[in-house]
């Protein structure tokens, strides 16, 4: 069981990026995806979550308007498309599976995740 997040790099304020994970060794079409952030110094927190019925719960309110989520059940894969970056943006940004198939109601309980992800890096330069 594997998820891998990746697209993560360099971008300038402004810009965007677009991150994956793709699962393998399971089918992700029956669970919750989330996706998390951790800055340097900073806890863990929960960015934005989609349900098994394409249903968007965002944790993070700064994200609001900027980040979208969708996922492709066809490529076991969801997607994390992050416009109009700021540097506080910058961060580890982490995927993880639900228990459940829709979103837990909030992202700080790391046991509502089944599986989870490497980071993929991600710097907003000013």
């Amino acid at each position: 069981v594997q998820l891998q997040a990746s697209g993560g790099g360099l971008v300038q304020a402004g810009g965007s990026l677009r991150l994956s994970c793709a699962a393998s060794g399971f089918n992700p079409r029956y669970y919750a995806i989330g996706w998390f952030r951790q800055a340097p110094g900073k806890e863990r927190e929960g960015v934005i979550c989609i349900s098994t019925g394409r249903i968007d719960t965002y944790y993070a309110d700064s994200v609001n308007d900027r980040f979208t989520i969708f996922r492709d059940n066809a490529k076991n894969t969801s997607y994390l498309q992050m416009n109009s970056l700021k540097p506080e943006d910058t961060a580890d940004y982490y995927c993880a599976t639900a228990w459940t198939n829709t979103c837990p109601a909030n992202g700080r309980r790391k046991s509502d995740w089944r599986y989870w992800g490497q980071g993929t890096q991600v710097t907003v330069s000013s």
